[in-house]
């Protein structure tokens, strides 16, 4: 462990719970929900209301083969060939033998999708599927749908939530193994301030950090706070410099930062074309799936195009659909396109790429353990190895549906266990973390967008990584000066600032090492892809002194992660789970 933790003032209050859950998404609640009804007790974390998470804001579905002649081995091809050579096959045949089962349970939850006029469920095509496989409710609004039902069943199931609560760090006992989390509650509730959840399993589901860049489909929470709190308490990371920029983001100037309208991928999915200003296909003989290749693809191609004629944005063509198709099928874009004064109707969509999904995070294996005791990842802010290089479109919400219920499964196999006593700070313990003033979470997304967005250089790269270290020395040259920094004191936005520093000081370290491009990480002064050097996993962890300790694996494999403290009595594989061990390919 490494002892290091944010600058916050000590808990003043403090509950016990047999696990926590940080995070409101459908990984958390899913856990959460799983681990209640095994008669856990179990307390929800959420930074905001239950249902703001990211959850809410996927519009094009939930990937699995639930349709006449689809199968989980044809969802597992389409995921290898998006990951570009990174997925651990293992993890792959998990998420696509038991996704349908769990998709189905998540109707059972009360979960509503769209139907064809036969009853079963509609299904459409997105980028890098050979199959209609993704399913989608409301037209474009599947993540709000399934929000809605799992906020719906854990209030329905009465269980302890706290609401406006950012999680600042993990506690562990004198062995190392989790305890709980601090947090901090934002003035509303039954608790206020800074307190502490004691619990000997936590599951970090905070979804992604998009904003760590200007411009994101990501809401404002999303700010890294999980991968934050895992490196600081010494988890390893693992695929940071994958972060997938999606290729449809509504396009509203060059001076437009913060969260962006996505235009979901299914909108290509059901026939529209990606076009220039002259209205000429150009991904047309790029790819055999044209507008529906791979998201690393298309994102590349739009900004070759957009190099190419000197444009800041290139175009989404659908008028074709007519009035009604649009109103049927894609009301919340067809909304949102029209509150900025675009009809797709009558005219193109202006689009631009834009960080959008993190494909990797902190380190997991199948049952979502890290290598810190007792601490579980799921959702975005997990690295499962589902997603390689490059997540397949879709495939997010069904990993945060599979992996949540293997999280849950393993935690109520152990049983409540004993709660371990938190360990007091002692004086050989790290200086707290000097926490940024707010104002630097602005600069830092600039310093990334600039270096560390959908192209990069070494010389980007160490640009980037020497204006975020200078971050970090000024605000350890203000913490040891009281009053330098007067902005700089505890709250949220000066936390957010930093955990925004911290994963982003990881993600271009990580970045600067992989000298090559794949998937969602160009590189356009290594622009082919190198299997023989690179067809490897970075992996990153806090030194003790604070610096970002890179390395890579020997082989495309993940490394095992140590048994994880009171999931050790656990058996290794479950009749429930039998993808735990390598199984032969399915004929």
């Amino acid at each position: 462990m490494t002892g290091i933790r944010l600058t916050a003032p000590a808990p003043g209050w403090s509950i016990e719970a047999d696990v926590v859950v940080v995070g409101s998404g459908v990984a958390g609640l899913t856990t959460a929900l799983r681990c209640a009804a095994a008669g856990l007790a179990t307390v929800v974390v959420t930074k905001a209301r239950l249902d703001d998470g990211s959850t809410r804001w996927a519009q094009g579905g939930i990937a699995a083969a639930l349709g006449e002649g689809d199968t989980p081995e044809q969802h597992l091809d389409d995921t290898l060939v998006a990951g570009a050579g990174l997925c651990d096959e293992t993890a792959v045949r998990t998420l696509v033998t038991e996704g349908p089962g769990a998709v189905r349970r998540l109707i059972g939850t009360g979960a509503r999708f769209d139907t064809n006029d036969s009853g079963a469920i509609a299904l459409t095509r997105e980028g890098g599927h050979h199959r209609r496989r993704i399913a989608h409710a409301g037209g474009d609004a599947t993540g709000a749908e399934i929000s809605r039902a799992l906020v719906g069943a854990v209030r329905a199931a009465a269980l302890r939530i706290i609401e406006n609560a950012l999680v600042l760090d993990l506690l562990t006992d004198a062995e190392g193994r989790t305890a709980g989390v601090t947090l901090h509650v934002m003035g509303e509730g039954q608790h206020d301030g800074v307190g502490a959840v004691h619990a000997p399993a936590v599951v970090l589901a905070t979804g992604g950090m998009g904003q760590v860049f200007s411009s994101t489909t990501n809401p404002p929470v999303s700010t890294g706070d999980g991968v934050a709190l895992a490196l600081r308490a010494g988890a390893e990371v693992s695929d940071l410099e994958f972060v997938q920029f999606h290729p449809t983001v509504l396009f509203l100037g060059a001076d437009r930062e913060g969260q962006q309208p996505l235009v979901s991928e299914a909108v290509r999915g059901e026939g529209a074309h990606l076009v220039d200003a002259e209205g000429t296909r150009f991904m047309l003989g790029q790819h055999e799936l044209a507008e529906l290749a791979p998201r690393d693809v298309v994102a590349k191609a739009i900004i070759r195009q957009m190099h190419l004629h000197g444009t800041e944005h290139m175009y989404l063509d659908a008028r074709h659909f007519g009035a009604a198709m649009w109103e049927r099928r894609f009301p919340t874009i067809l909304a949102a396109c029209r509150a900025h004064g675009i009809d797709p109707v009558t005219e193109p969509v202006p689009v631009a790429p834009a960080a959008h999904h993190a494909s990797g995070g902190v380190r997991t294996d199948l049952r979502g353990r890290t290598t810190v005791p007792g601490l579980y990842a799921c959702g975005e802010t997990a690295c499962t190895g589902v997603h390689g290089a490059n997540r397949l479109a879709s495939n997010s919400l069904l990993e945060g549906l599979v992996f949540a219920e293997r999280i849950a499964d393993d935690i109520v196999a152990a049983g409540p266990g004993e709660r371990p006593v938190p360990a007091p700070r002692g004086a050989g313990d790290p200086a707290p973390v000097p926490l940024l003033a707010a104002e630097s979470r602005t600069e830092i997304q600039r310093i990334m967008t600039r270096g560390a967005g959908v192209i990069r250089s070494a010389e980007g790269l160490a640009a980037a990584a020497g204006q975020l270290e200078e971050l970090r020395r000024t605000a350890e040259a203000a913490g040891e000066e009281p009053g330098a920094a007067k902005d700089a004191v505890p709250g949220v936005e000066a936390w957010e600032a930093t955990n925004l520093l911290l994963v982003s000081r990881v993600l271009v370290a990580a970045a600067r090492q992989r000298e090559e491009t794949r998937g969602c990480h160009w590189r356009e002064d290594r622009p082919d892809r190198d299997d023989t050097e690179w067809r490897r996993h970075i992996i990153v962890r806090t030194a003790p002194g604070r610096q970002p300790a890179v390395s890579r694996t020997d082989t495309a494999a993940f490394p095992p992660v140590r048994p994880a403290g009171r999931a050790e009595a656990a058996a290794p594989s479950t009749p429930n789970h039998p993808a735990d061990a390598p199984q032969e390919p399915q004929p």
